[in-house]
């Protein structure tokens, strides 16, 4: 299992610290298989839109030390979710971290809450 801050993601901390680029606030999830890679630029198969999280620093080891997005998805079918993101954008736009698991079955209307975190430290 891997979570990585991938090359892109990397490009927008420098361009919020930059005052630009936007928020990597949406959730999604994929159904393919992989590992997490830094040159990823998707997910492996990603399906359901996405969603818009709840963004906040919270403080893992010094105070505020930590980007933070709680979202929750619910699936539209009947799938196996294998990996899920963070985006800038409800569609399109830039993968900002990426993590992939083992397979976790739903049923159509079961939801997943994620919560990514991302440490700098």
């Amino acid at each position: 299992m891997a979570t990585l801050l991938v090359n892109t993601g990397k490009a927008i901390v420098t361009s919020r610290l930059n005052s630009g680029g936007t928020i990597p606030q949406y959730v999604a999830w994929g159904t393919g298989a992989g590992t997490t890679g830094a040159t990823d630029t998707t997910l492996f198969t990603e399906v359901t839109p996405r969603v818009s999280g709840t963004t906040s620093q919270v403080t893992t080891s010094t105070t505020n030390d930590t980007f933070q997005v709680v979202g929750t998805q619910t699936a539209g079918t009947s799938e196996t979710i294998t990996n899920a993101g963070l985006f800038d954008a409800s569609t399109s736009g830039n993968l900002f971290i990426k993590g992939d698991f083992t397979g976790i079955p739903l049923n159509t209307s079961d939801s997943i809450q994620f919560t990514f975190k991302v440490q700098f430290s």
